[in-house]
């Protein structure tokens, strides 16, 4: 496969993986703006700090806003990590690589992208239907999901856009793990009620999972447990990083070129930190660092990736 073909379906996957992430994130803070309690204190700012490069003092004015907040993450041509501009960008890769993904795939893809550019998506936003659309909106990335599932083959295209989904999703996780720990000063100790985590866990659609699973009142561990080390829920660093270990060894199997070697190893180093991890051993190091370090050498792995399969300089 070129590098180039290879390239697009990684980001394809990695762009649609965001948004997703971007809009159940977005639904959380939405619907717990109205939350008169505000128990989980929750606002704006996570998404604002995670999905733009705006400051502190402008996240400030923006934060209970729900109306300018929902603009500026959707539509705003200025934040490169707005919806309207990711769906674009993974529809330029799609375009590129059409002879690679099934027309089901496309479609679909381009069914995002014309509803992000409806002229009247920004006074819906603004009006009390706002729910309705971000709901369409992740109802259409959950359609991308089954339909790419359904439909691709099963080849070097379907790896590489399966890792890129995975890195995506091992990213959003630590992100979001890293802004809601913070504001506890990544404590374990001092504990804090579900009602607080709700927003995080909603914001990765693992909440009803986590009353199901997490009988004892242990939230802040059973919450980092379920996040970082749970095996089986499928947004954890675990999965997520065992998931794309799977694809990478594909790849890396069916297409040996130099340097190859060399990435299972770097990545190999990252997967085992998580699989062979345990919270006594983050509680030991320190949370903060623990989720910096899988941040960073998760970016360290797709810049290695770009320079070994995509032919980055």
């Amino acid at each position: 496969m070129l590098s180039r073909i290879a390239d697009s379906l990684y980001w394809l996957h990695r762009y649609m993986e965001r948004a997703d992430g971007m809009l159940r994130l977005m639904k959380t803070s939405y619907i717990l703006s109205f939350d008169k309690v505000q128990a989980s204190g929750m606002t704006w700012e996570p998404s604002l700090k995670i999905f733009t490069s705006l400051s502190k003092e402008e996240i400030e004015l923006l934060k209970k806003d729900n109306v300018a907040a929902l603009h500026y993450l959707f539509l705003e041509s200025k934040n490169h990590n707005s919806i309207k501009v990711i769906i674009t960008r993974a529809r330029e890769n799609a375009r590129g690589v059409q002879d690679q993904i099934t027309k089901e795939v496309w479609e679909q893809i381009n069914q995002m992208y014309h509803m992000v550019n409806n002229p009247s998506l920004k006074d819906i936003l603004a009006g009390p239907d706002a729910i309705i659309a971000i709901d369409n909106f992740i109802n259409s990335s959950d359609q991308f999901c089954g339909i790419t599932d359904s439909t691709m083959p099963r080849g070097q295209g379907w790896n590489y856009m399966n890792l890129g989904k995975y890195t995506e999703r091992c990213l959003l996780t630590a992100e979001f793990t890293h802004s809601f720990f913070k504001k506890i000063d990544f404590s374990l100790t001092e504990e804090h009620d579900i009602i607080y985590w709700r927003s995080l866990l909603l914001a990765l659609s693992g909440y009803e999972l986590h009353l199901k699973n997490y009988s004892n009142q242990d939230h802040n561990y059973n919450v980092l447990q379920q996040l970082a080390f749970d095996k089986n829920f499928p947004r954890s660093l675990y999965y997520s990083l065992d998931r794309a270990n799977k694809y990478l060894t594909d790849i890396a199997a069916s297409n040996p070129v130099d340097g190859s070697i060399h990435l299972l190893r770097t990545y190999g180093r990252l997967y085992s930190s998580v699989k062979f991890a345990d919270i006594e051993l983050v509680e030991r190091d320190g949370l903060e660092k623990y989720l910096i370090y899988v941040r960073k050498e998760l970016n360290e792995f797709s810049r290695e990736l770009g320079r070994t399969y995509f032919s980055y300089s």
